[in-house]
C-alpha cells in the first residue's frame, strides 16, 4: 500500500520535536532551580560570578517557563489546532522555523544570563538582539498556528484554541512593548520607559506573562486533553465560553498587585486589587468545568495516572487562583509582600498547575506520536505522580509557613516602638524551611528524571507516526 502524502498526514514532526525538548529543558531548568536552592543553604556553593545565585537565579526561570513551559506550549497547540481543525499545520518550512528558532532562544539565553548579560526585568532579562529573534519566532508561531485556523475543514473553532490564541496575540503585545529599549551595545540596552512607569509597565507584562504565558495557554492544553484522557465532553461548553472571555477580560488589569505599596498612585495598586479579587470567578469557574468534565468517569483516577495528573493540575489550580488574590489585598499583602511566601504561592501555580498539566499532556501525547498506545512503563507513571505531588507539598508548605514567619517577624516591634527583630535572626529562623523546600525540590526533580527515563524507552527504536487527516463527509479517499 502506497503511504500517505504529507497532504493527508498531520504535521507530527515539529510536535515531537518540541514535546521531546520540553522533557529535555524541565529536567536542566529543574536542575539549576536545585543549585540554588541549595545555595541558599550553603553559600559556598556559589563557586563562581557566572555560576552565583544571582544569574543563576534568571536562568531558572527562564529555562523553566520559557523553555519548558514555552516548549509544551507549542507542541500542544500545534498538535490541538491540527486534531480539532482537521488540516495539516499553516507552513511546514515556517513551523520548522519557530523549533530551531526557538531553541536558539534557549541556548543564548544560557549562555548570556550567566555571563551577566541581562536587562534586569523580571520574566524579560534577555539582551535586545535576542528579543529581536524572539520577536521573529513569535510572528511566525502566530502565522502558523491563525493560518492552520484559517483553512480548516470544520465549521467551529474549538475552546482550546481560544485559549491557544488568545496566549499567543496577547504575549506579542506583551514582550513588544515591555521589552522596548534603546541598544548601547550589542549585549547591552537601557528600558525606554523609566522611573514608576518602568515598573508599571514591568509588572503588567510580568503577571499577564504569568496570566497568558503560564494560564491561557495551559487552559488551552486542559480543555483538550481532560476531555481525550477521560474520553468525556467537556462538563459546559457554555462555561468554557463565559471561562475565555472573562479571564482574558479581567486578568490585563491585575499587574498593580506587585507594586502594592510602592510610588505607584495608590488608585493604580487599588485597581490591581480589585481586578485580582474579581478575576478568582472565572478562574475557579474553568477549574470547576474541568474537574465536572469527569462526571460519570470518576472510577477512572483509581487506575489512570494520567488523569491523576490532569485532574490534580487543576485542584493547585483552584488553590493558586484562590490564594493570589487573597494576596493582592492590602492588608494581607502588607504581610505576605517579599516574603517566601510570595515564592510559595508562585510555585504552587508552577509545579502544581504548569508542571503536572505540562506532564500529563505530554504523557498522552508522546505515545501517540510514535504509534504506540502508551508509555513504556504506566508504573514509572504513577511513581512520578506521586514523588511529584509530595515534593510540591514539601515545596509549597515550608514557603507558606516560612513567608508568614518572616512578614510577622519583620513588622514586630517593642513597647518603644523598635523592631523586635534584626533581619538576620529572620534569616536565621528561616533556615531550616529552606532545607525542606531543596527536599521538596529534589523529589520534583526526581519525578522529571523518572519522565525522561520513560519517555527514552518509550521512543527509542519506534518509528515516528503522522497521523492521516480524517475526510470530509461524504468524500471519497
Amino acid at each position: 500500500m502506497q503511504a500517505p502524502s504529507t497532504c493527508n498526514t498531520y504535521n507530527y514532526t515539529v510536535v515531537r520535536q518540541f514535546a521531546i525538548m520540553t522533557v529535555v529543558w524541565g529536567i536542566v531548568g529543574m536542575l539549576v532551580g536545585l543549585i540554588i536552592a541549595a545555595q541558599l543553604i550553603w553559600p559556598e556553593l556559589n563557586l563562581t560570578p557566572w555560576l552565583s545565585y544571582g544569574r543563576l537565579r534568571p536562568l531558572h526561570t527562564n529555562a523553566v517557563i520559557f523553555a519548558f513551559g514555552g516548549s509544551a506550549l507549542f507542541a500542544t497547540s500545534y498538535y490541538v489546532v491540527q486534531r480539532t481543525c482537521h488540516v495539516r499545520l499553516f507552513g511546514d518550512w515556517l513551523a520548522s522555523f519557530t523549533f530551531w528558532g526557538w531553541q536558539a532562544v534557549i541556548v543564548l539565553a544560557a549562555v548570556t544570563l550567566p555571563l551577566g548579560m541581562t536587562s534586569g526585568k523580571e520574566y524579560a532579562e534577555l539582551e535586545w538582539p535576542i528579543d529581536v529573534l524572539i520577536t521573529l519566532v513569535w510572528v511566525s508561531y502566530a502565522v502558523v498556528f491563525f493560518g492552520t485556523i484559517a483553512k480548516r475543514k470544520t465549521p467551529h473553532i474549538y475552546v482550546a484554541n481560544w485559549f491557544f490564541g488568545a496566549f499567543i496575540i496577547t504575549v506579542a503585545v506583551l514582550h513588544l512593548v515591555n521589552s522596548a529599549a534603546m541598544p548601547v551595545t550589542l549585549t547591552k540596552s537601557y528600558s525606554a520607559y523609566a522611573g514608576v512607569q518602568d515598573a508599571m509597565v514591568q509588572w503588567w507584562y510580568g503577571h499577564n506573562a504569568v496570566g497568558f504565558f503560564l494560564t491561557a495557554g495551559f487552559l488551552g492544553m486542559m480543555y483538550y486533553f481532560i476531555p481525550k484522557q477521560a474520553g468525556r465532553p467537556v462538563y459546559s461548553y457554555r462555561l468554557s465560553v463565559v471561562h475565555f472571555w472573562a479571564l482574558i477580560f479581567t486578568y490585563m488589569w491585575a499587574g498593580p498587585h506587585h507594586l502594592h505599596y510602592t510610588a505607584l498612585p495608590d488608585w493604580a495598586q487599588s485597581i490591581g486589587m480589585i481586578f485580582s479579587l474579581v478575576l478568582l470567578a472565572p478562574s475557579w469557574g474553568g477549574m470547576i468545568n474541568g474537574i465536572m468534565t469527569l462526571s460519570g468517569a470518576w472510577y477512572k483516577l483509581r487506575t489512570d495516572p494520567i488523569l491523576k495528573f490532569l485532574v490534580v493540575s487543576l485542584s493547585f489550580y483552584g488553590m493558586s487562583t484562590f490564594e493570589g488574590p487573597m494576596m493582592s489585598i492590602k492588608t494581607v499583602n502588607a504581610l505576605s509582600h517579599y516574603t517566601d511566601w510570595t515564592i510559595g504561592h508562585v510555585h504552587s501555580g508552577a509545579l502544581g498547575w504548569v508542571g503536572m498539566v505540562t506532564f500529563g499532556s505530554l504523557y498522552y501525547l508522546i505515545p501517540r506520536l510514535y504509534g504506540r498506545t502508551e508509555m513504556h512503563s504506566m508504573k514509572l507513571v504513577t511513581l512520578h505522580f506521586w514523588v511529584a505531588t509530595i515534593g510540591i507539598v514539601l515545596y509549597i508548605a515550608a514557603m507558606w509557613i516560612a513567608g508568614v514567619m518572616q512578614g510577622l517577624m519583620w513588622r514586630a516591634v517593642n513597647p518603644d516602638g523598635t523592631l523586635t527583630y534584626a533581619f538576620v535572626e529572620s534569616v536565621k529562623a528561616t533556615y531550616p524551611y529552606y532545607a525542606v523546600r531543596l527536599l521538596g525540590g529534589l523529589l520534583y526533580f526526581a519525578g522529571a528524571l523518572i519522565m525522561g527515563w520513560n519517555v527514552y524507552k518509550t521512543v527509542v527504536g519506534q518509528k515516528a507516526v503522522d497521523a492521516p487527516i480524517p475526510l470530509p463527509a461524504g468524500a471519497h479517499a
